[in-house]
């Protein structure tokens, strides 16, 4: 691979996946909206993106007419596609660093304080007076939780309110560091260190196949 297409392809994923690692390193669970957790993992992979598809059917006229601005439209609408995708998702909210267990007893707490007639049907939960009807899903391998909405029919005030308040609770809850954290931190470091040695040992080809990337 040419050298700067390896760095623009993993600098950002090299951020993301320390990022995560950090935060599953966390003794304390963290909490996200689901679309915010999508417009980051967007950006993680931004890097593969752009030496991949975004490359691939560039126009050529708009390369010759703008040079190097085609890449700022190119981004902007990637980035507005992204934002697009998760306005008009169902609402979402995703737990890191906690078992299905832990946020259902957790939630389930809050779910009574927020609204009496609250109603559970297993992993399920209706809020009547919220105007929120959620379900719980885990992914145990990365002991991170989903926090889903069921039906379209939802308040996003509440979704809100319920991120807040829940993010809240799980600042008083005290878990065990994430086994894959150490991995995840390892191998960002280890993508750095391989864009660190390319810019340093290649100064010069880097920047070249930069401005020949963008057209400068």
């Amino acid at each position: 691979m040419v050298t700067a297409h390896l760095c623009i392809a993993l600098g950002p994923l090299t951020v993301y996946l320390l990022l995560m690692g950090l935060i599953n390193a966390s003794r304390q669970p963290f909490v996200t909206s689901g679309a915010r957790d999508s417009f980051t993992l967007a950006l993680g992979v931004a890097g593969l993106v752009m030496i991949g598809p975004l490359r691939l059917f560039v126009p050529e006229q708009a390369l010759s007419a703008f040079g190097p601005w085609t890449w700022v439209l190119l981004g902007s609408f990637y980035i507005l596609s992204v934002l697009l995708v998760g306005m008009i998702s169902k609402p979402r909210l995703v737990v890191y660093n906690i078992t299905a267990t832990q946020l259902r007893t957790t939630l389930g707490s809050l779910v009574a304080e927020m609204d009496k007639s609250a109603k559970w049907a297993g992993d399920s939960v209706e809020l009547p007076e919220l105007g929120i009807q959620l379900s719980i899903e885990s992914k145990n391998t990365m002991r991170s939780c989903q926090i889903v909405a069921v039906g379209h029919n939802q308040n996003l005030a509440n979704w809100a309110r319920l991120r807040v308040e829940l993010s809240a609770k799980l600042n008083k809850v005290n878990v065990t560091a994430n086994p894959y954290a150490l991995s995840m931190i390892g191998f960002a470091l280890v993508l750095g260190t391989v864009i660190a040695l390319q810019i340093i040992q290649n100064p010069q080809i880097v920047m070249d196949d930069l401005r020949n990337f963008l057209r400068l």
